[in-house]
């Protein structure tokens, strides 16, 4: 077999699949509608399960629901008829993905779901299997006939339920009113979520910050830098007002035009009036700042001008940012 035949060969796979797909569209109807209805009024949790590769289907979207302001858990029928049944409670949603709707896990599960007056999702292929006949709302995905060579090994099929889970998880997330802050919240070790945290939660506070007076000697606001592992000292009047910023670069050049400089008032080497921003703004719109001005330190101040803290230009490189 060639390159380019195997190329054909899975140009022909991904275009079944995507075909796959596309009939799901066409099978929407009011069981989808059932079912988006009946999650959102939840007070438990939206309970995944299903067999083989259906099981790792229903971990995705159960994932994805669960990032997206649906709480939900899976569980393998094996683990449910052998204790895991006590993990769901009447009143919530139990979303089983079986193509056939007839695998014997399935058949002995539904039943006793039945019992515990949970809401029943069934997402199959089969309208007229025992796993369909005892639903509260089907999720079809019609007949789907899996890609050559084999045949028989789940790929259309899951694929399809894969893009079923997905619209009904953004359809959910949407009427829930879930907006990109929401998903940042749940997900801050990403690097939306990063990006979207407050200046004041990725901010060095103001103990780990070189705050010093301006009648300071430089010398002293160096060893203030040095002793907050710091790149600039933050200098502030008597009511802790913002005045200016001395940061190494500006000890470099002092230094160098004139070495009896140490003895001078940082406030006569200082920039003053520094760029600075709200404890309240976005890590992303001080990302910006930082990049604009090509500077290493931002100062956070309060409305009133008062420093807070600052952020550092690697804290948040090293942070993914």
């Amino acid at each position: 077999m060639t390159a380019e035949s195997r190329r054909e060969q899975a140009g022909r796979i991904l275009q079944q699949e995507a075909a796959a797909v596309a009939d799901v569209a066409s099978l929407l109807d009011e069981g989808f509608d059932r079912a988006v209805e009946r999650i959102l009024g939840c007070e438990g949790n939206v309970v995944l399960t299903g067999v083989g590769k259906p099981y790792l289907v229903a971990q995705k979207i159960s994932a994805s629901l669960a990032s997206t302001g649906t709480p939900s858990i899976t569980i393998h029928p094996t683990d449910a008829l052998h204790g895991d049944l006590g993990r769901i409670r009447e009143g919530d949603v139990v979303i089983v993905l079986s193509n056939s709707g007839s695998n014997d896990e399935v058949v002995r599960l539904v039943p006793l779901l039945d019992q515990l007056g949970v809401f029943l999702v069934a997402i199959t292929g089969n309208r007229k299997s025992p796993l369909a006949e005892r639903a509260d709302a089907v999720l079809c995905i019609g007949k789907i006939e899996e890609p050559a060579p084999l045949g028989v090994a789940p790929a259309s099929s899951t694929t399809a339920m894969m893009a079923l889970g997905d619209a009904l998880t953004l359809v959910l997330a949407e009427a829930r009113g879930f907006e990109v802050e929401d998903f940042a919240q749940l997900h801050p070790g990403g690097e939306l979520g990063k990006r979207l945290r407050t200046v004041e939660q990725a901010m060095r506070p103001l103990e780990r910050t070189a705050v010093v007076s301006p009648i300071l000697p430089l010398l002293a606001a160096l060893q203030r830098i040095t002793g907050t592992r710091s790149g600039a000292a933050f200098v502030v009047n008597d009511a802790g007002v913002l005045v200016g910023i001395f940061t190494d670069g500006d000890l470099r050049r002092t230094i160098a035009e004139n070495p009896e400089a140490l003895g001078d008032p940082v406030a006569d080497h200082m920039t003053p009036e520094p760029k600075s921003i709200l404890p309240d703004r976005k890590v992303s719109e001080a990302q910006e700042l930082l990049h604009h001005h090509q500077v290493d330190e931002l100062p956070v101040i309060d409305a009133d001008g008062k420093l807070l803290g600052y952020l550092d230009v690697q804290d948040l490189l090293n942070d993914g940012g």
